[in-house]
């Protein structure tokens, strides 16, 4: 006990913390004060520096002219990218939920999509020899196979196909129109007393 105690005290003093103040001695000079300029480590070399760029080599120069020729080129290919971009995505997210819609079909679907495809196959045997039947005959079959199974979405495609028909047609005959005022509509032109040519 009492070596434990004898420990303890010194032990204790060890852990305190004093502050010694230093005081300069009055009798010492005083010394003049060194500003950081005057110091060797922080002095400045005097003399004046410039920027001389180093002349370009071929290989730079060939370089340059490559992409001031390309430039155009790639911001076109920029623009389409960012143009085409979207519709990529609504394309890509389109498969996907078509793949996940055959995934989870409903009950009855692939047969049904069986027989729309059999009476497009109908239509395409149907068609022979003529290039336009071609083109109508088995899209209509197929067409009056899938109103048979779906006739309200078959009401919404024909109201919204009737809509855009009537809309390209009016634009064709507005072209047509304009086509037949530009060329054909001749103009009588007067050449002289009592006689009437026509450009």
């Amino acid at each position: 006990f009492q070596v434990i105690q004898r420990s303890m005290g010194p032990a204790s003093l060890s852990l305190l913390t004093f502050k010694v103040y230093a005081a300069p001695k009055k009798d010492s000079p005083p010394k003049n004060s060194v500003k950081v300029d005057e110091l060797s480590l922080y002095s400045v070399p005097e003399g004046q520096s410039k920027y001389v760029e180093e002349a370009r080599s071929q290989l730079e120069e060939s370089i340059s002219q490559l992409r001031h020729y390309c430039e155009p080129y790639t911001t076109w290919c920029q623009e389409t990218y960012s143009q085409t971009k979207p519709k990529m995505q609504s394309l890509v997210q389109w498969g996907l939920d078509s793949y996940d819609y055959l995934q989870n079909a409903p009950p009855g679907f692939f047969p049904r999509l069986g027989v729309i495809g059999f009476a497009g196959l109908i239509g395409l045997l149907l068609a022979r020899g003529s290039k336009i039947k071609k083109l109508v005959y088995p899209p209509g079959f197929m067409g009056l196979a899938a109103s048979l199974y779906y006739p309200q979405q078959a009401i919404v495609f024909a109201q919204v196909s009737g809509e855009r028909l009537y809309d390209w047609g009016l634009r064709g005959y507005i072209v047509i129109e304009d086509l037949w005022k530009e060329n054909f509509q001749k103009k009588v032109i007067k050449s002289g007393p009592g006689t009437v040519a026509h450009a």
